[in-house]
Parts: structure tokens; C-alpha cells; sequence
């Protein structure tokens, strides 16, 4: 998961891309970048960390131009390092810049593929520099002569929507051409476009969600379809076509769940209002399960479970109230390494507010439960406060199965609910009664909100990969290389030296 966004402009963009990315800064605060096209000459400056601590006066004064596209990272495993923070840069053909957010699951085969035929030299473990590079090949193979137009640019696109296989959404300058953002075809990562309107003509802003648009002066026009790519020249003239062979939309359902601001909306719907759903539904079991009456007072688990808690304490007559006081400069612990440091963090993230607990059946409700630690420490952070009872309930099914279209779940392992019964999570996380949200639910939470929605990305939670090539062999060795990351460096490295090999062999 990360934020990306690119804008075309009649006046200067550095201010309006570091904006765009506070916005997008939930999607990921591990790294930060932009890169912006002036006089078909490319400045960029990327770094980890947040976006307010990357970029300095010095560095935006750097960053020239009238268009660009900018980045934050969320780290998937063994992404971490600055040298893949993005925008990724290619110089030929014409020069390319690329923010990618997802996850390709053949990047492997791809970056192999790179070495032997397409004579190209990936540096990073990143499969986003692979996708640069598959796109800068397409186009390079789709040119005539020294001009590009835009159906030569869909061209390439199309033929790249064959080749790579995951969920990916993107944004790509071509330096003295246009900007380009295009969605894979099962639409499981949000891209969506927005266009202001002034004096000097129209400006457009490509974005993962609909608040970066929004609070940048924006308007909203519509999201991009599954296996569409959009591209605005530089006249400022805007070009979309489809570019996949049977798309099909799949939005992710974690999207609606965790990841995105409640004040987006993502293929028509409103994050908010699905969260409110989800609340209702849970209620609902809650009831059925009977566990209603015993309820003294419900919580939710800063932030993003805040609306379902909101919407369940109303359908149980419940009161509501806030129990648990978030301090919003740690980071998120389901990504941190290490079950000591992501216990530690939790008590310095959260801090219980003792008199609402005290003598108290609590109902705690959070949007997900993935490795426990959380749920755990936050339950026993209840009963430390005085509470009498404590209730668990996940706004989201149990998380059986890895996520590998850009969201770093854990390995199967990992995950408490994989191969446990929910009384032995109940019993691990220690709470006295725990209820999750069926999976049915929660797409009806989504779809009651937007009804053209219907197919859902859900496979951390059904283990049904929509792409069709994630195979038990292959979570098998994702899994075996992020718990043996020093054999796995070795591994590519060896691999890597074999296709230079070869490819020096039979060039």
C-alpha cells in the first residue's frame, strides 16, 4: 500500500505534489518522493521518512516544472531501503519517471525476463523499478521514429497489462510528452482523476484516493476503470482508453476496512459510509450471538474503527464512548519488525482514560484483527483500567491468508487466525467473548453503499486471488524467503549474476 499522485498544471507543482502526498500520508510513512519535468529536464528528491521531514525549502526549490508525480511508501518486506523509495527514473526512451502502488506477483520472472531479452538492468529489489521498466520497454518497442502520441503510449500499456500480473496502480512522466496513469485490470488498487478548471484551461490531478484531490482544490470527475490508462499531453489535452483484454472490476475490500481515509470515496463508495455499515452488520451478530444485553459501554480502537463503533453502540442502544486516547506520532505496528517492538508500541500508541473502564462490560471494536499483538495488549490494557468484562469484535472477517497485491500482511504463521478457531483466538488474544464480521457482510457493507459493486478483492480473508496465479507454491516461497531474507539476497544475487551472464553470452 502507498499514495500516489501526479497533476499536470499552468503553474509551478512542487507545493501542490507535497500537499497531495500529506494527504495521501496514511497510505504510507516509510518514504516520500517527487519528481517534477521542467524544460524536458527531470528534478527529483525522494528520502525516508514522512513527507513534512523529506522535503526542506531547499529541496522544493529544486523541484521546477509545471507537472510531476510524487510518492509515499508504505514498506512491504524487504523494501525499506531509501534506494527504493520512489519515483523510479529510466533515460530511455525520452526519459520516464514512475510511482507505483500494489504489489506485481511475477516481478521475479519479470526483472528475469528484464536481463535475458529486453537488455535491461534492474538495480533494486523493487518490483516497482520492474514495472518502469516493462513500461519504458513497450513504449521504446511501440515508437516510430522520434514521436510518441498517445495511442502508441495505449499501445504499450496493453501489451504491458499481458505481461504483468498482480494489482497495481501507477503514475509515469515522459519527459517533453505527457502524463500517464493507468490501473490494472482487475481494478484491485484505487486510482482516480480530478480536473480544475482555471483561466489559463483545465488541469488535471491523477491520485490513489479522492481527498487528494479534494484538498487540493480538485474536483472530483471519476475513477479510473480497471485496465484504463488516462494521459494527458502537453497541451493539456486528456486521452483514456481502455487497454486490458476482459477488465473486470475487484476493488480491495481492506481498502473500505483499514487503508483508506473515511473521507474518500473509491469506486462510488464513500469509505465512511461502508464503515458505518460494517458497524450495523456486526451489531447484528452481536445480537444474534447474545452478547447484547451484557454490553455496559462500547469502544473503538483509534482510528479507523471509529464509524463502525459509532454506528454499532447506536443499533445496540448502547452508550459510546472513547476509552482509549491514540498518540498519532507512532507508527502503525502491524508493519513493525519484531513482537517486542510491536508490544512496546502499543503502550506508547495508546493510553486508557481509567474512569470509563472501571467496573465495565466493554465492547471493544477495531477494524481488524491480523497477527493479535494489538488486540492482545489492548485487552489487557482494559482489564488493567478496571474493566469487569472485555468483548472483542473485528469490524472484518478473520485474516487467514496473506495479502499479495501490495498490503504486507504476514506470513501464514504469523497470522492468529490461520488454523485457530475463533474460541482460540478469543482465548489467545484473552478476551472473554469475541465476534467477527462475516465475510458476506462485509461486502454487503460495501455494496449497500455503492450497488454496482459486487466482485470484491478479498483473499486475505477467502484465500481466492483474483489474478489466478498465486498458487499454495507460491505463498509457500514468499513466505520461506521473508523468514530466510539473508539466503533469499543470496539466492537473487546468484540469479542476477546467471542473466548477466547469459545475457552478455548471447548479446
Amino acid at each position: 500500500m502507498c499514495g500516489i499522485v501526479g497533476v499536470v498544471s499552468h503553474q509551478p507543482v512542487n507545493q501542490l505534489l507535497y500537499d497531495a502526498l500529506l494527504l495521501l500520508q496514511h497510505r504510507g510513512q516509510d518514504a516520500a518522493g517527487i519528481a517534477t519535468n521542467h524544460s524536458s529536464m527531470f528534478s527529483m528528491h525522494k528520502a525516508n521518512g514522512l513527507v513534512r521531514d523529506v522535503f526542506r525549502t531547499r529541496n522544493m526549490r529544486s523541484l521546477m516544472g509545471n507537472s510531476g508525480i510524487g510518492h509515499c511508501r508504505y514498506p512491504t518486506a524487504g523494501s525499506s531501503s531509501e534506494e527504493e523509495a520512489q519515483p523510479f527514473y529510466v533515460n530511455a526512451p525520452f526519459g520516464i519517471t514512475l510511482a507505483h502502488n500494489g504489489n506485481l506477483t511475477n516481478w521475479e520472472q519479470l526483472k528475469n525476463e528484464m536481463y535475458k531479452n529486453d537488455r535491461r538492468h534492474i538495480n533494486t529489489d523493487s518490483d516497482s523499478e520492474v514495472l518502469l521498466n516493462v513500461l519504458a520497454h513497450e513504449i521504446q518497442k511501440a515508437t516510430t521514429g522520434y514521436s510518441i502520441d498517445a495511442n502508441t503510449i495505449f499501445q504499450a500499456v496493453t501489451v504491458l497489462n499481458r505481461r504483468v500480473k498482480g494489482g497495481y496502480a501507477a503514475v509515469a512522466q515522459i519527459s517533453g510528452v505527457g502524463l500517464l496513469g493507468f490501473r490494472d485490470p482487475f481494478g484491485i488498487r484505487p486510482l482516480c482523476l480530478g480536473i480544475n478548471e482555471t483561466e489559463q484551461g483545465a488541469e488535471y490531478l491523477i491520485a490513489s484516493e479522492s481527498v487528494a484531490l479534494e484538498g487540493t482544490g480538485f474536483r472530483f470527475v471519476r475513477d479510473i476503470a480497471p485496465g484504463e490508462a488516462v494521459f494527458i499531453d502537453n497541451d493539456n489535452n486528456l486521452h483514456s482508453q481502455i487497454c486490458a483484454d476482459n477488465p473486470s472490476l475487484y476493488p480491495c475490500v481492506f481498502e473500505y476496512v483499514y487503508l483508506a481515509r473515511p473521507d474518500s470515496v473509491i469506486d462510488g463508495a464513500s469509505v465512511y459510509n461502508t464503515r458505518l455499515k460494517m458497524g450495523e452488520y456486526l451489531a447484528e451478530k452481536i445480537k444474534r450471538e447474545g452478547l447484547a444485553d451484557d454490553v455496559d459501554v462500547v469502544m473503538p480502537i483509534p482510528d479507523s474503527s471509529r464509524p463502525a463503533a459509532i454506528q454499532l453502540a447506536l443499533r445496540l442502544g448502547v452508550e459510546y464512548r472513547e476509552g482509549f486516547i491514540k498518540n498519532r506520532y507512532i507508527g502503525r505496528t502491524f508493519i513493525m519488525p519484531g513482537q517486542a517492538m510491536r508490544k512496546k508500541s502499543v503502550r506508547q500508541k495508546l493510553n486508557a482514560i481509567g474512569d470509563e473502564f472501571k467496573d465495565k462490560v466493554v465492547l471493544l471494536v477495531d477494524d481488524s484483527i491480523v497477527r493479535g499483538t494489538t488486540s492482545r495488549e489492548i485487552v489487557q490494557m482494559a482489564r488493567e483500567a478496571g474493566a469487569k468484562k472485555v468483548i472483542f469484535a473485528s469490524a472484518a472477517p478473520p485474516v487467514l491468508y496473506p495479502n499479495v497485491y501490495g498490503i504486507d500482511m504476514p506470513t501464514r504463521d504469523e497470522l492468529i487466525a490461520h488454523g485457530r478457531t475463533v474460541e482460540e483466538v478469543c482465548k489467545e488474544i484473552t478476551a472473554d467473548a469475541l465476534v467477527y464480521q462475516d465475510l458476506e457482510d462485509l461486502k454487503r457493507s460495501i455494496s449497500d453503499v455503492n450497488p454496482a459493486l459486487t466482485k470484491f478483492e478479498a483473499s486475505c480473508f477467502d484465500g481466492k486471488y483474483v489474478t489466478g496465479d498465486v498458487s499454495a507454491d507460491y505463498l509457500d516461497r514468499i513466505e520461506y524467503a521473508r523468514h530466510n531474507p539473508k539466503e533469499k539476497g543470496a539466492e537473487d544475487a546468484a540469479r542476477t549474476q546467471l542473466n548477466l551472464n547469459a545475457a552478455t553470452t548471447e548479446g
